[in-house]
């Protein structure tokens, strides 16, 4: 066969139109074979020719599009060194745009025998692994443009290409599970009424469906098993045949970007699914192991692991950064993605041993053109000493917050002493963000993801229960921060029911009134079950899928999620750019008054309140005059002011709405127990009783006449009294003068 030199840049396999350029990176190879796959299965193996750095390379000028391959590598094999070359392994491309098939467990995957662990093994594993495919690189784009909304503005949506589309009844059975069916006009309606402005998908890149779970009629349904970095997973393509995922996938961003809907991949980087010492010769094994992973020092026939799932990338090696540093370009340039969400991110600052914010990892992300104007989202922590990371990343980037989860499920599920760490979530986490230039965009706020209870499997169980998962319920998390409500799982008690709704609209009102980024585990503004599983990572059927024949309780709660969400794009005060002022950080109070705690009584939270043991009920009164930022254009923002409820306590509370000072009539616009009308006008210094886990929020327009933004007056219209009085009180002598008195910092968390 034909081949000509060719060119070491870029790795991978590249068509050009006329051919196809190989390149492979092996530093401790000492030959390389290129195989080609034929459609019977036959392979034919051709050297690539030239080495340059390390780099294995060769043009074949009549491989076209569709071609299956993949490597076999000659070199030493000695495992107590860290040495694993075994040429009767076909190995994966790490640089493959596409894969065809998966593995099936055999034997022959493996360099060691079952029976006797030191023993090589030479069995040929070509029949019962995957195979790169050669792409073609050309798609109609036609005017695609990335939404690129702003950070504030974001309501990101966790979904899992299957889960989202399997069981829904507009999509036609064929594409249910693919990219096609999340491309589908009902799917994309659904997300645009829901005003999600992104959705992160769960891993697509190709993973490997481990033979274990297999084996058991269970997969590996979440994918964070990650083979192939480059490759868009060929298990959700409609069409995969032929390297034709790619397209597929193409297509979707381009359909969800026409509908203003920006997509973000989870990816993970931190581990591959070639598992520990005992684990599969796939690929990055086979080619240079000691250069891809990082291995005991004492043992280098051992893998150093900080991911749990048996081995870690070395991320002190100029050949693992610069793989992740082009998998991520090619994601944005060539795929047209708007970000990244990094699982076990505190791994890939791991250079040497402890987590560092000044390595490798992060100086190439951050001077990088291309990634470092896309958003960036870390999973801060690992399993490895010192993982826990939350508040301990650089800036531009930000945090998945395990604290804010915490936090809010504590304090609805009533745990005494949350009160004041509750309200540092709410207004933005500045403890754990300001102190290092970032802003409240730092925090992806969430109380429920992938990994743990749905929304309403977290109002509905005290206990995991993931007994279909065939490890006797002992994987999954067991502390939850979970409350049933009264009665474990399902019932017909009106009044566990009634609660559990109530607390389900708590929980979605928290979230979209907070300062940061909100998330949204898919499903959950439907009322998804899991039915008390809170680890379905291989769980692939009805248990882990959104189930879309709703009942009326399920569309009452999609219907109050648009309207929480909507509120939230409405009025910036929900979506600041900067923290409140006047914290106690920024030493004293702040003259801006834009944000006063009240307790029950309406008057300022007293310092020793914050921490009583049963302090559960507080006011938080938000000012739209004094938002004090610009918008992007420059000009001030000026917005409705909000007077929040909340009742965390197990009875009723009563609630004196603030002296008029704060506003002189409210009107309501949100209560999560409805017993208040909305566009209901209350007085101030009105006393009202709050059920028992209960939200009510309130609005008054703004007292500046120069308001401009796009909500103010909207929930006003309902109240034209209101509209009035506020009138009035804006063209009043010394109006501008008119503040609370006393004490309006934020509180400092709690111990």
């Amino acid at each position: 066969m034909l081949m000509w030199p060719g060119r070491p840049y870029p790795l991978g396999a590249t068509y050009d139109g006329t051919g196809t350029n190989f390149a492979l990176f092996s530093e401790v190879a000492e030959r390389v074979e290129l195989c080609l796959i034929a459609d019977d299965g036959t392979e034919t193996r051709v050297d690539l020719p030239e080495v340059d750095a390390f780099v294995w390379h060769g043009y074949l000028p009549a491989i076209s599009p569709g071609q299956r391959y993949g490597y076999r590598v000659h070199g030493p094999y000695d495992p107590a060194q860290g040495l694993r070359c075994n040429p009767n392994k076909l190995l994966l491309d790490p640089y493959a745009k596409a894969i065809d098939g998966q593995i099936d467990g055999d034997p022959s995957l493996y360099s060691y025998k079952f029976d006797a662990p030191d023993e090589r093994n030479d069995d040929d594993s070509a029949a019962h692994t995957m195979t790169a495919v050669v792409i073609n690189p050309y798609f109609d784009w036609g005017h695609d443009r990335p939404p690129q909304h702003e950070y504030h503005e974001s309501v990101i949506y966790e979904a899992h290409v299957r889960g989202l589309t399997m069981q829904h009844p507009a999509v036609p059975d064929e594409l249910r599970g693919t990219y096609s069916g999340l491309a589908h006009p009902a799917v994309i309606e659904h997300l645009t009424s829901l005003g999600v402005t992104a959705v992160e998908l769960m891993p697509v890149h190709q993973f490997v469906n481990d033979p274990s779970l297999v084996e058991k009629g269970l997969s590996n349904y979440w994918g964070y098993n990650t083979i192939g970095f480059f490759a868009p997973h060929n298990g959700f393509s409609a069409f995969a045949s032929s390297g034709q995922q790619v397209q597929e996938f193409k297509a979707m961003v381009k359909a969800l970007h026409q509908a203003d809907i920006e997509v973000i991949l989870d990816v993970v980087y931190n581990h591959t699914a070639e598992g520990n010492h005992l684990g599969p010769t796939l690929s990055f094994r086979g080619i240079d192991n000691a250069n891809y992973y990082r291995l005991v020092d004492e043992d280098q026939a051992h893998y150093f692991d900080t991911t749990g799932t048996g081995n870690s990338l070395l991320m002190r090696s100029p050949h693992v950064l610069q793989l992740i540093m082009d998998s991520l370009r090619y994601w944005v340039t060539e795929m047209h993605v708007d970000g990244f969400r990094f699982d076990l991110a505190a791994t890939l600052a791991r250079q040497f041993h402890e987590v560092d914010r000044l390595s490798a990892f992060f100086d190439l992300v951050h001077q990088d053109p291309v990634v470092s104007q896309v958003k960036l989202i870390a999973e801060p922590w690992d399993v490895g000493d010192g993982g826990y990371q939350v508040g301990g990343f650089p800036p531009l980037w930000s945090e998945w917050n395990g604290k804010y989860r915490d936090t809010v499920r504590d304090f609805w599920r009533g745990e005494p002493s949350t009160l004041g760490e509750f309200a540092s979530r709410l207004s933005g986490s500045s403890d754990l963000y300001e102190h290092t230039g970032r802003r409240p965009i730092a925090s992806v706020n969430f109380f429920t993801a992938h990994d743990g209870f749905t929304l309403n499997d977290l109002v509905s169980y005290n206990e995991k229960h993931n007994e279909a998962n065939g490890e006797d319920n002992n994987d999954g998390e067991s502390h939850n921060r979970s409350w049933n409500c009264g009665a474990e799982g399902p019932t017909d008690d009106p009044g566990i029911n009634a609660l559990r709704a109530r607390q389900r609209r708590n929980f979605l009102a928290t979230l979209l009134l907070s300062q940061g980024v909100p998330m949204i585990a898919h499903g959950d503004e439907l009322g998804r079950t899991q039915q008390g599983n809170n680890n379905v990572y291989c769980q692939d059927g009805p248990i882990s899928w959104i189930d879309w024949d709703l009942d009326q309780d399920k569309t009452d709660l999609l219907e109050f999620t648009r309207r929480i969400v909507r509120l939230r794009q409405d009025h910036p005060v929900f979506r600041r750019r900067r923290f409140f002022a006047g914290s106690p950080e920024h030493g004293g109070e702040s003259d801006l008054l834009d944000i006063a705690w009240l307790s029950p009584d309406g008057h300022h939270m007293r310092d020793d309140a914050w921490g009583a043991d049963q302090a559960r009920a507080v006011q938080v009164f938000l000012n739209g005059d004094a938002i004090a930022e610009p918008d992007l254009r420059g000009q001030e923002i000026v917005d409705d002011s909000f007077l929040v409820l909340f009742n965390g306590q197990p009875d009723p509370a009563t609630f004196t709405l603030p002296a008029a000072e704060y506003g002189t009539v409210w009107t309501a616009v949100v209560d999560t127990d409805s017993q208040i009308e909305s566009g209901t006008a209350v007085d101030a210094g009105t006393q009202l009783e709050l059920r028992e886990k209960s939200i009510i929020v309130f609005t008054r327009p703004p007292l500046s006449p120069s308001a401009t933004s796009s909500g103010i007056g909207a929930v006003a219209e309902a109240s034209r009294e209101a509209a009035k009085q506020a009138k009035r009180l804006a063209e009043s002598p010394g109006a501008a003068d008119l503040k609370p008195k006393r004490r309006t910092t934020r509180p400092r968390p709690s111990a």
